[in-house]
């Protein structure tokens, strides 16, 4: 489903054109060129921009420097430009990337300076958001929910701030904040990496950000020396595309129109066009996971959860089952909550301020005051209670859950589940049920080598090897 929230869609940061607009400079871009080329053993121009996420032209006065410096050398030629020459390392720019790899084994594409990551969290702020009530019916079309539902979710979602679910396990608060990531908007551009005080930070998660719907910019390149950028080391790896060039050597200043009309990128290669990120933590999470996390073997950072969240939505899953004290976490939130602003801590013991622009969703199946006091209640501005459903929600729950398995809905079925089953001791309804007893009737039914249905045959062995038996 496509993305529906009215947040205007940011600028696209551009492709730098010279080493100052990377922000980058040449002594950290020359040992990032020799750890490549000491991972691939060789590459072609070409093949380091891809890596590197860097145009070609950009790399070229620094490769022919190292040239210079006697640590880099032409191995071969697979065309005449010097983006199809093959460069490998000397015995010298062996040595070099052996010290380089020292203090540091990260290997992809170039890291975006730290103040060029805020900038740009702050261009893509969900601050702002703007939702009607129509665009969140579809934004969580397929979650059934009571209508008065939608007038608590709404207010709390334009506000972009903060919401406390509750409510009994199995039904659907998980579900719900993933629904809800869609209103955020349907592009992000995250970097890969960034540099912080020297150091590397990965902030690109392939299964938190994914690809946005319709993104190009990450494919494969075709033409000429050009390749599937590869992983490499600490590199999350991606794919990129700059389009196609046909280029005849037999052309006159064919050499020169290759080099001048090799597709340009639509948008800096060192930045995702992703989808709008949702992070779940649940039990596992602890304090020291929302600080920066120092890798010791491969000596760089990795983002923590809120960071990775940015420009969309976080999830505390679970609230009151961590391993550390819910107060202690609480209060952990305590000022990026209210100032939207959170406080990081290097290795170094120096601290850095980042923006906190995540839609955060605390949920709990414990009773609300049972974990947290007044003071911190008061800072999570929308309290919503996701109630067990009704029997007519419950039954547009099964309809919807049989149609997604090609089973034919019968009333009979239903009647069945509440007479035999939560009006005899099973406990209440929850809006997981359906999906779940299903997934028996499925199972049971692939086992017997039989069409799935709602026949009793299959569905009263299904509930009870699901439900606990009444006391």
């Amino acid at each position: 489903m496509e993305p529906i929230g009215t947040i205007a869609p940011p600028p696209i940061p551009r492709p730098p054109e010279s080493l100052e607009e990377a922000g980058l400079s040449e002594e950290f871009l020359a040992g990032l060129v020799v750890k490549a080329l000491h991972h691939r053993g060789s590459a072609t121009g070409v093949d380091l921009s891809d890596l590197l996420a860097l145009p070609f032209p950009l790399l070229d006065d620094l490769i022919e420097q190292l040239q210079e410096r006697r640590l880099v050398q032409v191995l071969a030629t697979k065309g005449p430009t010097r983006g199809e020459y093959v460069f490998s390392l000397t015995s010298d720019g062996r040595k070099r990337a052996a010290e380089e790899l020292e203090l540091s084994r990260y290997v992809g594409p170039a890291p975006v300076p730290f103040e060029d990551f805020r900038r740009w969290i702050e261009l893509q702020t969900i601050e702002g958001t703007k939702i009607s009530p129509a665009e969140l019916q579809r934004a969580l079309d397929g979650v059934v929910l009571p209508d008065p539902m939608f007038d608590l979710l709404g207010p709390a979602v334009n506000s972009g701030r903060s919401v406390f679910l509750y409510g009994e396990s199995g039904n659907g608060k998980t579900l719900l904040a993933k629904h809800l990531a869609q209103v955020f908007g349907k592009r992000y551009y995250v970097p890969y990496s960034v540099l912080i005080d020297g150091n590397v930070m990965i902030v690109y998660d392939p299964i938190i950000h994914g690809a946005a719907p319709g993104a190009s910019g990450q494919k494969e390149r075709t033409g000429p020396g050009r390749r599937e950028r590869g992983a490499a080391d600490g590199d999350p790896g991606a794919d990129r595309s700059e389009g196609d060039f046909s280029f005849d050597p037999g052309t006159p200043d064919g050499d020169v129109l290759h080099e001048i009309l090799r597709t340009v990128p639509k948008h800096d290669q060192r930045y995702v066009e992703a989808r709008r990120p949702v992070v779940l933590t649940g039990g596992e999470l602890t304090l020291e996971h929302l600080d920066l996390q120092w890798d010791a073997g491969g000596r760089m950072y990795q983002a923590p959860p809120q960071l990775k969240a940015a420009g969309g939505v976080l999830v505390i899953d679970d609230l009151g089952r961590q391993r550390v004290q819910v107060q202690e976490l609480l209060n952990r939130w305590g000022v990026p909550l209210e100032h939207r602003q959170d406080y990081l801590t290097l290795r170094s013991g120096r601290t850095i301020v980042v923006p906190f622009d995540c839609f955060v969703i605390f949920s709990t199946n414990l009773e609300p005051r049972a974990l947290a006091d007044d003071a911190f209640l008061r800072r999570i501005h929308y309290k919503i209670e996701v109630a067990d459903p009704s029997r007519e929600e419950y039954a547009e729950i099964f309809r919807s859950c049989c149609e997604e398995r090609a089973i034919d809905f019968d009333e009979d079925a239903l009647d069945y589940l509440f007479d035999e089953f939560y009006g005899n001791g099973a406990g209440p309804p929850r809006r997981c049920h359906p999906r779940d007893v299903l997934d028996h009737v499925q199972h049971l039914a692939a086992y017997r080598d039989e069409p799935a249905s709602l026949n009793p045959n299959l569905l009263e062995p299904a509930c009870r090897a699901y439900f606990l038996p009444s006391e």
